[in-house]
């Protein structure tokens, strides 16, 4: 059996080895008993394949992190009722955050990476009321039906598209934001996204594994998150995958060096390189604003 990467659904394993990695720590950020059983040997071979395959982990560690505390303070303080995990493949939050249990939770990914996940995860009790969606998400008409019976339910939903949006192609990316952004009910929306400078480096490394498997990364607009604004979106809130880093103290090695180093540049530089990654929270621009603690309308970030 080989550890290449044939499909893009293939980066769901090699991403829920490196959760399985941090979930072992005795130290762990989260812990994701049903990685290492979902990923199975060929997650195995192909984080053994890639080059520098586990010395890449802690983006993807924080990354993961940083969209758990986001997800969890947007469904108890932001009254998200619905959760939309757009190409969720092998992720687990439904089962393993602490989540109320009136919440609505929706999977969708390829139909077998679905019934892959089902067979595996069979027995298992999530936390909340979770629902998977079958459907491949290039499938245009197919998702824009799905999207409008999901806004039809519910009130307040938060998409989150964790590890999606760089294997589309920027038109493929704004007509998704289109499509998310002409229902009133999804307010927010949860991305990680890439300058094309990191892109550029990540090409170098893992370019070539992921070309052979026909899944190149391509999505890192130039603008930045200002790419969404025409599509209806806005920046509430970026979390550099930089400062999250070593905030969460899952970093790079020479992390310090490259702290001083940086120091040395100029301030527009430093921001720049600040931005290289992040997770980003998104606000539908014809959301209302979301309410203060008490109860009265507040900033939107």
């Amino acid at each position: 059996m080989t550890g290449a990467i044939t499909h893009v659904s293939d980066t769901a394993r090699w991403v829920a080895i490196y959760r399985a990695m941090e979930s072992e720590r005795p130290d762990a950020l989260f812990r994701d008993p049903y990685a290492r059983r979902l990923a199975g040997p060929r997650g195995e071979q192909i984080v053994a394949e890639m080059p520098k395959g586990r010395a890449w982990a802690w983006p993807m560690i924080v990354r993961t992190a940083v969209m758990d505390e986001l997800i969890l303070r947007a469904v108890e303080g932001d009254g998200v009722d619905t959760v939309l995990n757009l190409a969720a493949g092998l992720d687990t939050r439904a089962y393993r955050l602490p989540l109320p249990p009136s919440l609505r939770w929706i999977d969708v990914d390829f139909p077998d990476v679905v019934a892959y996940k089902k067979e595996q995860l069979a027995g298992e009790r999530p936390a909340c009321v979770l629902e998977y969606a079958g459907v491949d998400l290039s499938d245009v008409g197919r998702r824009r039906v799905l999207f409008a019976q999901i806004g039809v339910a519910a009130s307040r939903v938060l998409v989150v598209s964790e590890g999606l949006l760089i294997y589309l192609s920027p038109e493929d990316v704004a007509t998704l934001a289109w499509d998310l952004a002409t229902q009133a009910a999804f307010q927010w929306w949860l991305i990680d996204l890439a300058s094309p400078r990191l892109l550029k480096m990540m090409a170098k490394t893992w370019g070539p594994a992921l070309a052979r498997g026909k899944a190149p990364f391509q999505f890192a607009p130039p603008e930045g998150t200002r790419f969404f604004e025409s599509q209806g979106w806005h920046e509430a809130e970026f979390r550099s995958t930089w400062d999250e880093s070593l905030r969460l103290k899952r970093t790079m090695r020479l992390a310090w060096l490259w702290r001083l180093i940086a120091r040395l540049y100029p301030k527009a530089k430093q921001e720049e390189m600040r931005r290289m990654a992040g997770i980003v929270l998104l606000r539908s621009s014809t959301a209302p604003p979301p309410a203060t603690a008490a109860g009265r309308p507040g900033p939107t970030g």
